[in-house]
């Protein structure tokens, strides 16, 4: 009896990609002008299948009325959903702000900063005729 060879991904991991595809992809279909430029970022769905949380960006700024969007087109989510991925339970759609987008942005703004920062600190080393930047 030969050994079965371990899966490379554990089955959460597999459904949570699958539900974000179905998610995305029908969110591109929806006609509510609240959803333009809206990403699904990431689902992890609860290993008992019931529960979905489902991760989104908005391209701009922060708008409250997305989420709000969201939550009303979830019952046709999960209706597609159930259309088309196969799993013992149809998992609860839960809509929540992809906080990695905003702790991105922050990151980004502090490198920003401290490259104006060491920029002009350097152009005043030059300009005082220490030559090294230092």
């Amino acid at each position: 009896m030969a050994a079965r060879s371990p899966r490379r991904y554990p089955r959460t991991l597999r459904v949570n990609e699958v539900v974000r595809e179905v998610l995305a992809e029908e969110l591109g279909q929806l006609s509510d002008p609240r959803l333009e430029l809206v990403t699904i970022t990431g689902v992890e769905v609860s290993p008992d299948l019931r529960h979905a949380q489902v991760f989104y960006a908005k391209l701009g700024t922060h708008d409250p009325e997305t989420g709000d969007a969201l939550r009303a087109a979830a019952p046709h989510l999960r209706a597609t959903l159930g259309r088309q991925v196969r799993l013992k339970y149809l998992p609860r759609l839960a809509f929540h702000e992809d906080p990695a987008i905003e702790a991105g942005q922050r990151v980004e703004e502090i490198l920003r900063d401290l490259h104006a920062r060491t920029g002009a600190g350097r152009r005043a080393s030059k300009r005082n005729g220490n030559g090294n930047g230092r």
